[in-house]
């Protein structure tokens, strides 16, 4: 199965006979409110326009749980999770495509959380709405109640002991700029700087200036430069978000890999655990 759809192939199966469970997660890393200005708000611009029969997912409300010693994006409760997906729709036997405004941060992290709960048809629009070329919509659907049922464990999580562990016998991917990876800046968390042995990867640098996904071959040439060949290999970010796309993108590769969802807001949180700096992993 294919992680990723374009926009004309989710055309031709919107207007098929199997149509997927379409989801609208759009959201904005946003550091604005610190200085006083209003944070990006998701509904109001799917309300203003999305894909037609798209149900609206709030990344903060809905596919977090609430900031604490789980870092600033927590997983959420599983039984809240499965009833949100079921109010959108989602079932066991039905495709869903996920799609955000563009960056895929937010639709990579709806699409993690699905797979990671089970979900085994689940892909994102590459490139988000701004590859879609159809009409939009502003009427909000009321689809009919979905069956999914979460079960955890179908693809990897770390836990901060497994990322540790992990960034000394195989691969662990930092996928926050890099220099909030070196500490030169840490605009959001308590220190700047990266777990001892993770290795830089800036998931911006595995699209194109249009947002979509490199090509495939492309994508897997970066990731066995960085050491994934014949390593166990993992990722996290700033809170399990664009960690998300980073596994996204490494799943395009043909590569699997283990997501660390309390990355360094939960790292960084914990005064007891190391922090490195500078352009070397160790």
């Amino acid at each position: 199965m294919n992680a990723i759809i374009s926009a004309s192939e989710l055309a031709d199966e919107l207007a098929g006979e199997r149509p997927p469970v379409l989801l609208d997660i759009r959201w904005q890393l946003s550091v604005a409110k610190a200085g006083g200005a209003a944070p990006f708000d998701g509904r109001a611009a799917y309300e203003a326009g999305h894909l037609p029969g798209a149900v609206f997912v709030d990344l903060d409300a809905e596919l977090a749980g609430p900031p604490g010693d789980g870092g600033r994006h927590p997983l959420p409760d599983v039984a809240e999770f499965g009833a949100v997906m079921r109010r959108a729709g989602v079932s066991a036997g039905r495709p869903v495509v996920v799609y955000d405004g563009g960056q895929g941060w937010a639709a990579a992290r709806a699409w993690w959380l699905l797979r990671w709960t089970g979900h085994q048809d689940v892909r994102v629009l590459d490139g988000g709405l701004a590859a879609w070329t159809g009409a939009l919509s502003n009427e909000v659907p009321a689809p009919a109640e979905g069956d999914f049922v979460p079960e955890p464990g179908a693809v990897g999580l770390l836990d901060a002991d497994g990322a540790a562990a992990l960034a000394r016998s195989g691969l662990l991917l930092d996928a926050r700029a890099g220099e909030r990876y070196r500490g030169e800046v840490e605009p959001i968390d308590r220190v700047g700087g990266h777990i001892p042995g993770a290795v830089s990867a800036p998931t911006t640098e595995n699209v194109g200036p249009d947002g979509r996904f490199l090509p495939a071959e492309d994508l897997a040439d970066r990731f066995t430069s960085l050491g994934a060949s014949g390593n166990e290999v993992g990722v996290y970010c700033g809170s399990g978000v664009s960690g998300a796309h980073e596994v996204l993108a490494l799943a395009v590769a043909g590569i699997p890999a283990a997501l660390y969802a309390g990355s360094w807001s939960q790292w960084s949180s914990d005064e007891s655990r190391p922090v490195a700096t500078g352009p070397d992993p160790q």
